[in-house]
């Protein structure tokens, strides 16, 4: 047997076979792809060039934004600034049917591209905004549906960790590009949204907003303005030189700390308990990375990628067939792994293939990401969807019929983003930070 082919199916079964038998995603990963290096190198050198790539694949200094931003979501989730960001949705999103609704999303895609976790927002934002919707006679399950759909646009809207994993592995593409590019995918998926939670209020005749003063709404507008400069100074440096990425990470900790402190929503006691949950999260990202490097290494030396690559091209020469391929396998992929994982395994394969049919590598990048935010929100695995349904103090099975028709915009406009590649590299193109 072919050493390319053996060593394709030591490691795609034993990974599946790993993950049923419930170990960790990346323990089963990194296992496999040490049993795999074994049949191209014997096991003393095999340990060895694992040990050499494990180290190699994370030691990056765009990988110290990871922890930095993973850090300042934290201080974010503790710092009472959810409720300010909430007060400015509910002042946005007017006196429309469903008025709450509209502030849930609103608020999601706030608080979410801050705080970089579309976890971290379906959290602090449901936990906030589903009793004051219960209250105002919302349907429970229709209300964590809402949180659930809105939460990934976090994940798209910068600054986005896993748009900074997806820089490290495809060889390097510009992050400001892609923090860019996300900006309207993730728009177009929370009013996406909207449009849904628009008809769904018309139907259930659900409640506006109470009406307010413009003193008022001058006020609220007031209070959110520091919690909102993050993103200008942060977002605005990268992109204006300032400084890089994992510079900004730094000075995104430091800013949502002060601001923590001047709303007196942190002290210094709750300090260790918040670094250490950023650790526990950070530890599982770079570990990942780290295995993942001996994946690609393994896949890279026995050209298990240019197998991949020939069986799709003999199914189809067609490009927007591939790109549907693609979309089909990452939608099932993200239904049962994370988007970092995901992101680091698949990259390698489907990369090479859509340049080669002159796919921009910014445009594939949130392609890949958007069908793994739709992963999300899926069962059986779907992290956003546990999240929000807990918030909520539902079951599961009480939120899938209610998500289903923000799913089948989020899908739509997955297609958008697919066939309409301007969506992603316009901005980046007009702010000069990309020339595709």
């Amino acid at each position: 047997m072919d050493v390319a082919v053996q060593a394709a199916l030591i490691l795609f079964i034993s990974v599946g076979v790993l993950l049923v038998i419930g170990v960790p995603i990346s323990v089963s990963v990194g296992l496999a792809s040490v049993l795999a290096m074994f049949t191209i190198v014997d096991a003393g050198n095999g340990m060895l060039t694992s040990a050499q790539r494990l180290f190699t694949g994370i030691n990056s200094f765009t990988l110290i934004a990871i922890p930095f931003f993973i850090l300042a979501g934290v201080i974010m989730n503790n710092g009472g600034i959810a409720i300010r960001l909430v007060n400015c949705a509910k002042v946005l999103s007017g006196r429309m049917p469903g008025s709450l609704a509209h502030t849930n999303i609103l608020a999601n895609m706030l608080f979410g591209s801050i705080s970089g976790s579309a976890v971290a927002a379906s959290a602090a934002v449901g936990s906030t905004m589903t009793p004051l919707q219960e209250k105002e006679g919302y349907d429970r399950k229709f209300s964590a549906a809402v949180n659930i759909a809105s939460a990934p646009t976090g994940m798209l809207i910068p600054p986005s960790n896993t748009l900074i994993v997806y820089s490290l592995v495809s060889g390097g593409t510009s992050i400001a590009a892609l923090f860019m590019a996300g900006y309207l995918p993730g728009i177009l998926w929370g009013l996406g949204c909207m449009i849904v939670a628009l008809v769904l209020a018309k139907r259930y005749r659900l409640k506006r907003n109470d009406r307010i003063s413009f003193s008022q709404a001058l006020l609220v507008m007031l209070d959110a303005i520091p919690s909102l400069l993050l993103v200008v100074i942060v977002i605005g440096g990268i992109i204006g030189g300032v400084f890089t990425a994992t510079e900004g990470s730094a000075i995104a900790v430091v800013y949502s700390l002060l601001l923590s402190f001047i709303y007196r929503t942190i002290k210094v006691k709750d300090l260790p308990r918040i670094l250490l949950e950023a650790t526990k999260t950070t530890s599982i990202v770079i570990f990942l990375v780290g295995v993942s490097s001996i994946m690609s290494w393994v896949m890279s030396f026995t050209n298990i990628l240019g197998l991949i690559a020939d069986g799709l091209l003999s199914l189809t020469s067609n490009i927007f067939v591939i790109l549907l391929i693609m979309n089909v396998v990452l939608l099932l992929v993200g239904t049962f792994m994370d988007p970092t994982p995901a992101v680091l395994i698949f990259t390698p394969i489907f990369l090479p293939i859509a340049v080669s049919f002159g796919i921009d590598p910014v445009h594939f990048g949130i392609m890949l990401v958007f069908n793994l935010c739709i992963g999300t929100i899926t069962p059986p695995v779907g992290p956003v969807l546990f999240v929000g349904a807990k918030v909520a103090n539902l079951k599961i099975e009480d939120v899938i019929k209610p998500l289903l028709p923000f799913f089948v915009v989020s899908v739509a406009v997955l297609l958008l983003i697919t066939y309409v590649p301007q969506l992603s590299i316009w901005l980046p193109g007009i702010l000069g930070l990309h020339n595709g």
